[in-house]
């Protein structure tokens, strides 16, 4: 089992100076909004994924006014304890070690204390563009598959070094075929190798979340998901040779594995434009919800499962069915914040199980 014993922050976010320790496998932490649960929440996942969950810059993490932040926690997994130490510097430099032991790749890191978020605006996996779709995709197997996370990393490099030739070829107009050879010669393997793990994942998680869904939404609505590449009608050296004209005209790569997606239909509608809110909150949890079995199947023991604010997003009869989903059927850490300490205590009562409320307070 994993579990987090405690945690640490400095200058993180709205907080100065302040430590946590949990005793209880489920956590309730409760306060108004704007006083710092989704932040502490945050601080974990930083632990977990060497960054935010929800900022994209490095610097928006730091308390306003302050210079650098340091996060630590103490993790129990597999009956031994492990500190996690983050930190970054007044230079925008950021290391992170266990037990002492400074990682020379961050990315290293990724999968050695796995965890899935949900926050209420991860709909947006379901209503906004692929990225979205994309970005969850490789959350999930970055943990699972060590090398998936360097092969993605080394084709967005060279993707971004060829998209940056082709709008220098396109405003200068003078062409370079040679370099753009190289470089489409190394996307080729990195892209082929995400595409493999993509298709093979994603069977598997598709098909426990249309499962899921049912069970959330109490209703088995004519639900299809499917994964989308355009790699599924020839390979990435295909493609290339195939979009080269449009490349050069456009000045961006045109097709590749940044281009793949997840098809969401309901019956044979677009889900988005079809489904109502309720639906599509269903649809998310069960998404997410695949994610976590996913991972527990393969790292061999559930990951930290962190719900933000889900009680304002889904009616009792579905917040029921997602506690029981996460809290009775499945023996992970939980942590759940919400705005009302009485509704936390009042769902975990009527399930029957035993939690630990932290309330954060000015």
């Amino acid at each position: 089992m994993l579990q987090l014993e405690s945690i640490s922050v400095y200058q993180f976010k709205n907080y100065g100076m302040a430590q946590w320790a949990f005793q209880d496998r489920i956590i309730a932490i409760s306060g108004r909004n704007g006083i710092g649960k989704t932040n502490l929440l945050d601080a974990i996942y930083f632990l977990c994924f060497t960054k935010s969950y929800f900022q994209r810059s490095d610097a928006n993490l730091v308390l306003h006014g302050a210079q650098g932040i340091r996060v630590a926690g103490k993790f129990i997994r597999d009956g031994k304890t492990i500190e996690v130490t983050g930190v970054i510097r007044e230079t925008g430099k950021k290391t992170f070690s266990i037990d002492g032991q400074p990682y020379d790749r961050l990315s290293d890191h990724i999968g050695q204390f796995p965890a899935v978020f949900i926050a209420p605006d991860d709909v947006q996996i379901i209503l906004e563009g692929s990225e979205e779709r994309r970005r969850f995709l490789d959350a999930l197997l970055s943990q699972v598959d060590a090398v998936y996370l360097q092969e993605l990393m080394k084709y967005n490099k060279v993707l971004q070094q060829r998209n940056s030739l082709l709008k220098q070829q396109l405003e200068s107009g003078r062409q370079q075929p040679e370099l753009l050879e190289i470089l489409d010669q190394q996307l080729v393997q990195p892209a082929q190798y995400v595409f493999e793990k993509r298709s093979y994942y994603c069977t598997d998680l598709l098909n426990r979340s249309i499962e899921r869904y049912g069970s959330i939404a109490s209703n088995r609505y004519a639900l299809n998901l499917k994964y989308e590449s355009p790699l599924q009608a020839g390979s990435m050296a295909e493609l290339l040779k195939m979009n080269r004209q449009r490349d050069l005209t456009s000045g961006r790569t045109q097709a590749g594995i940044h281009r793949d997606d997840i098809l969401m239909l309901l019956g044979d509608q677009p889900f988005r434009q079809t489904a109502s809110q309720g639906q599509r909150k269903s649809l998310l949890f069960s998404l997410k919800l695949a994610e976590f079995q996913l991972l527990k199947e393969k790292k061999g023991f559930a990951p930290l499962l962190l719900l933000d604010d889900v009680f304002e997003k889904l009616d009792a009869e579905r917040m029921h069915n997602l506690l029981q989903e996460v809290c009775l059927a499945n023996d992970g850490q939980v942590f759940v914040t919400d705005t009302h300490s009485e509704r936390l205590r009042e769902s975990f009562d009527r399930l029957g199980t035993g939690f630990q409320e932290i309330r954060c307070t000015e």
